[in-house]
């Protein structure tokens, strides 16, 4: 099996978190360069990384890799990520895919006559609480009110983007894997409070089915949660996913002692995301997060906005 010349594209604080898993397959794949144009990030990537090249751009290099990972700014993945397909590359795309849907669109039809693999960094797919879902399929039911939660302190990262493509695309994914559906209309309020972006936003979402969604992202908060609940005429079901946690409060239980907590075991995500991109495009199997569930969330992320800045609710 001929390797994958890789390359990662941005050494920022998650592309020194890419260059450390592309090396960790090298029956795979072969880190062969980091991109980055910052030279106290060039710097940090020759120290931490010896025997890789480290350059300043993806041209100077563009026939000489197969595939390369993007995990710059998102204001810049539209740019980089049509430079790449257009010259034949794999490509991984760290959420979100683009900023806009129509930027998506470009790639889509970009990509529809090409036989490349292009995988979204979906990354909170990986959970293995999802794999346990048989398990609690009664919550998963409609109707049922879902809660995701996902707030955190300032950190000063992404400042770049509004909260909702920082954070809350993370469960705008979520909710549709978990649930099979797209929301018909979502209804949004949005706060800016540390940078001239929103920080924090808070959106309802209906579906056909009955399933009324809120998920709630802030990073100005005074702690950090992350955090999915479903109440349905089943009773409650909460997925802790910072302490990776099962709590189940079923309606017909009895006694004292009527929450079970079930544990599961903490994955390396972004370890499993690079073992899917190379066996996709070795194997050439379909990308276990495409473009199109990229889109999705693009154009979910599109409606968000578009609430906030109307101040009213809005059709999907």
């Amino acid at each position: 099996m001929t390797k994958l010349k890789i390359a990662v594209i941005g050494y920022g604080h998650l592309g020194k978190w890419h260059a450390q898993k592309a090396e960790a397959f090298p029956e795979l794949a072969e880190l062969k360069y980091i991109v980055e144009k910052f030279p106290a990030g060039m710097d940090a990537a020759k120290i931490a990384h010896p025997n890789v090249q480290v350059i300043d751009d993806i041209s100077k290099i563009i026939h000489d890799i197969d595939a390369a990972f993007v995990v710059t700014p998102t204001s810049f993945h539209f740019e980089i990520v049509e430079y790449l397909l257009k010259n034949n590359k794999h490509v991984f795309c760290e959420k979100p895919l683009t900023e806009t849907t129509a930027q998506s669109l470009i790639l889509k039809k970009l990509l529809s006559d090409k036989k490349l693999v292009l995988q979204v960094g979906h990354s909170e797919r990986f959970h293995q609480a999802w794999e346990r879902k048989e398990n609690y399929k009664q919550f998963f039911q409609a109707p049922a009110h879902i809660t995701l939660k996902r707030v955190a302190p300032f950190k000063g990262r992404a400042t770049d983007v509004d909260v909702v493509q920082d954070l809350m695309i993370h469960d705008l994914d979520l909710l549709v894997f978990l649930f099979g559906e797209t929301p018909i209309s979502v209804e949004s309020i949005g706060f800016k409070m540390r940078t001239n972006r929103y920080d924090y936003v808070s959106s309802n979402f209906k579906f056909k089915s009955g399933n009324i969604a809120t998920i709630t992202v802030g990073r100005n908060q005074t702690k950090e949660v992350r955090e999915l609940e479903i109440s349905n005429k089943s009773g409650t079901l909460l997925v802790d996913l910072m302490r990776n946690e099962i709590q189940e409060a079923l309606g017909s239980q009895s006694g004292p002692e009527f929450v079970s907590l079930d544990k599961y075991e903490k994955r390396d995500h972004l370890m499993l995301e690079h073992k899917h991109f190379y066996e996709s495009i070795l194997m050439h199997k379909s990308p276990i997060v495409s473009l199109e569930d990229g889109l999705l969330a693009v154009k979910l992320i599109d409606k968000v906005i578009e609430s906030v800045e109307c101040g009213h609710e809005v059709l999907i």
